[in-house]
């Protein structure tokens, strides 16, 4: 058989990966895979085990790829199925393990299906054909890119659907100024305010980049991160290591904002940058300041990104709180693949209710944003 599976990306040259996706989205990197592994964030225990799939030609050379884990259960994945493994288990349908196509822990969209269309079709269809035998209830591929979703739609099986994320779009601005005059009154003034009140506590902001970090800042980091989890009785889904192995593997696409007051870090923000866009992931603070969550995770996003002519940020997967600071509503996708026929058919039949809804919803969402007529 041309597939081969890979419990450990470390198997496969870094170079032959990056080839694959072709992409300079920076979470589907091999690096930045391979520090989830290595620093067992994902893998034994953690209820993700790396089995990504390859294509490989007759010369044993990949053509076509699919990051991939065995699953557990449906935590960190953003795509939400508990009510399907839920209704399963009052069936008597065995929901786990299941196998999926993602990037663990990052609601973030990009290419999953890698390589050359035609290998990627052929290692989808193989894939198909073989969960069953497997022991595997489905296959599910979530936050898929256009040539996924070209692929995806109208292939036998497959169900679409959709989800709905806040976008920020930079056309061109000279400063945040220029954002702001695009803006009604109201919420023009709004922003200020807020950008204002975080000022008047002394705050001020720096940027780094990953290699500008020593590793007493990387603890600061981690504590930030973890504090966001533990607040609400949570364990955090990164372990420490995983930073540093980024820090050492990709530092030029890390990017850290750090909140400090009186020369004092109290909070973080940390981003991923590539392909024009900034990938807002983690947030946290060690006290609470009034509105600093807005200016580390939304102003200082924005701010950076006019500065460095970046088109897109997105700063993560929630937030309505989103739309009237300008973020706008973007459909995302995933696609699933159920074995079991009666479970294949009721969650279709729900999924074209939700896709209608999810539709509705974008649009009331457009209608909230807060720019003036013709100013975008």
């Amino acid at each position: 058989m041309p597939i081969v599976s890979l419990s450990r990306l470390a198997e496969l040259d870094a170079n032959l990966w990056d080839a694959l996706h072709g992409s300079e989205q920076p979470l589907l990197r091999h690096a930045f895979l391979g520090a989830l592994e290595d620093s067992g964030s994902v893998g034994s225990g953690s209820g993700w085990r790396p089995a990504h799939r390859l294509w490989l030609d007759d010369h044993g050379r990949p053509l076509a790829a699919l990051p991939a884990y065995l699953k557990q259960h449906s935590y960190g994945e953003y795509v939400f199925d508990h009510g399907w493994a839920d209704a399963c288990l009052r069936a008597g349908i065995a929901y786990y393990p299941k196998l999926l196509g993602a990037v663990p822990f990052s609601p973030v969209g990009g290419p999953r299906l890698l390589g050359d269309a035609q290998a990627a079709a052929q290692l989808l269809d193989e894939l198909t054909g073989s969960l069953e035998q497997q022991g595997l209830s489905g296959l599910h591929i979530n936050f898929t890119d256009p040539a996924a979703d070209a692929l995806l739609r109208g292939r036998d099986g497959w169900l679409e659907r959709l989800g709905c994320q806040f976008h920020w779009r930079n056309p061109g601005y000279r400063d945040f100024q220029d954002f702001l005059d695009t803006l009604s009154s109201r919420k023009r003034k709004q922003i200020r305010k807020e950008r204002e009140q975080v000022a008047g506590q002394g705050i001020d902001f720096a940027w780094r980049r990953g290699d500008e970090l020593n590793e007493a800042e990387w603890d600061f980091v981690y504590q930030c991160y973890a504090n966001t989890y533990r607040v609400r009785g949570q364990a955090p889904y990164l372990n420490r290591a995983f930073f540093s192995l980024l820090a050492e593997r990709m530092p030029e696409a890390l990017r850290l904002v750090l909140a400090r007051q009186n020369g004092r870090a109290v909070a973080m923000a940390f981003s991923l940058v590539g392909g024009g866009s900034l990938y807002g992931r983690y947030w946290g603070c060690l006290a609470e300041f009034d509105r600093l969550h807005f200016e580390t995770c939304f102003y200082q996003g924005m701010d950076y990104a006019i500065a460095h002519g970046l088109q897109r940020f997105d700063a993560g997967a929630q937030g309505e709180h989103k739309l009237i600071r300008g973020f706008e509503p973007v459909l995302t996708r995933s696609w699933h693949y159920l074995c079991h026929p009666g479970l294949r058919t009721a969650v279709a039949d729900f999924l074209q209710q939700e896709r209608a809804g999810v539709r509705d919803y974008a649009e009331r969402a457009r209608a909230l944003l807060p720019y003036r007529q013709g100013a975008q």
